[in-house]
Order: structure tokens, then sequence, then C-alpha cells
């Protein structure tokens, strides 16, 4: 299967000392590490990424590529002998483009990125009954997906007759204001709470704090865990447009 080349991840000891890092901060913060759920976001890096994050015990896999996860999850497979790999539970991060669908449906645990019925639609063709969240738009930037706060209960009953399961909300904070992340995590909990939904995937390395404090149930963390993220490449070797 032909895929982008990855980088290498970091060994798992590292992970383990960056995981340890981030639970001291989620204490800090006012939140139980034992009950926030760490997403390791292994965009651009291998499948050895994602063995590093199961030796520290994270089962939960955030990829945002539909082609990632599909090549990531057959190596994995390929290598079956290890017992870790059945336990990975991967979560879809990135926009649901329902032509994608099809080939990742069957590996994808959770989808994090619901924006329309139709797209829950695609999913339930394949997954009936899988978690999905509702993706929300509370920037006001520029190209970000999502909806207004006001359409999410709409959204929520028609995802459920479409035959996916709404469990919760995601929402992405603006980059380098703190003021303006607090008040979209804040936002995000409050539409959670409207339309009677557990999950709050709210949250990444930068923006932790803000999203525990607003009561976050799950951070989506690739930095945090793993360093810079390469940039990424064509399946030739240079560097995507």
């Amino acid at each position: 299967m032909a895929h982008a080349p990855w980088a290498p991840g970091p060994p798992a000891d590292l992970v383990g000392e960056r995981l340890a890092a981030l639970h001291r901060r989620i204490a800090v913060a006012g939140g139980d590490p034992a009950t926030i759920r760490v997403v390791a976001v292994t965009k651009g890096f291998g499948p050895d990424a994602v063995r590093a994050a199961m030796a520290v015990g994270i089962t939960d896999i955030g990829e945002n590529y539909a082609a990632e996860l599909r090549a990531k999850a057959a190596a994995l497979a390929a290598g079956s002998g290890d017992p870790q790999c059945s336990e990975v539970r991967w979560h879809y991060l990135g926009a649901v483009q329902r032509r994608s669908v099809p080939g990742i449906a069957a590996a994808v645990a959770m989808w994090h990125g619901v924006c329309r019925v139709e797209e829950g639609a695609a999913i339930a063709a394949v997954t009936p009954g899988v978690p999905v969240l509702v993706q929300l738009e509370l920037t006001g930037l520029a190209g970000r997906r999502g909806v207004r706060p006001a359409d999410a209960p709409g959204l929520v009953s028609g995802l459920r007759q479409a035959g996916v399961q709404p469990v919760g909300v995601m929402a992405i904070g603006v980059p380098g204001d703190g003021s303006a992340t607090r008040r979209v995590f804040e936002a995000a909990a409050a539409t959670a709470r409207r339309c009677d939904l557990p999950e709050l995937s709210i949250g990444m390395s930068d923006d932790l704090e803000a999203a525990v404090a607003a009561g976050s149930t799950m951070v989506r963390v690739g930095r945090g865990l793993f360093g810079e993220r390469p940039p990424r490449r064509s399946p030739a070797g240079s560097p995507a447009q």
C-alpha cells in the first residue's frame, strides 16, 4: 500500500515521560488524569509512534488523514503478533469525506469531525451505531469547519436518525489567543450540556489547561507526546503543497 514517507517517532520511554508531564498539567489545571482521555495524534509519524503510545498505556490514537489511518492500521495488522495492536482505538479527527469513509470506517472507533447528516449517513452505511462527535465552529475564523451551537441540537437529532450515535461535541480553539480559546471551550461545553451529550473533545498541546478548566473529557495531543510534527510529504517524497 503506497503512503507518504513517515518520520520516525520517539522511543516509548520518552513518550512515557511526556505523558507523565501531560498528566501533571491536567492535574494542576484541576482535572483528573484518570478520567480525561488522551488521544495521541500520530499525524506525520509512522506505526512506531503508535506502538510507543501503546507501550505507555495510550490506546486511543488520532489521525487527521484517511490515507494515513488506513496505511498505519494495515501496517499494525501486518505485525499482529503484538497483542497490543488489536487494542488500538482509532479516532478520525479530520474532515469527513464521504468517498473516503468506506476505506476506513471498519477501523474507526470514533469520528470527531461530523458536521452534516450526510456524513453520518455515509458512516452508518458501513458501521451503524458508531460513536460520533459533532464538530462546532465557534471561532469565526475563515476556513474552519463546524456547525453553530444553535444548529447542534438539530444535527444531533438528524445523526441519530441517520444511524450513528452522537456522544459529544468537538471544538478547536483560536491559535495564540488564550482568552478567545477559553470562550470557545466554554461555549462548546455549554452546547454539549444543552444537547445532553457526555463527551467534550477540546484541548491540544498548547491549550490543554483551558480545555480542562472547561470540562474536557478528552484532549488531542500530538506535539506534546511526539515532538514537532514533520512537514507532510507527497508519496514521491517531496513536501506536499
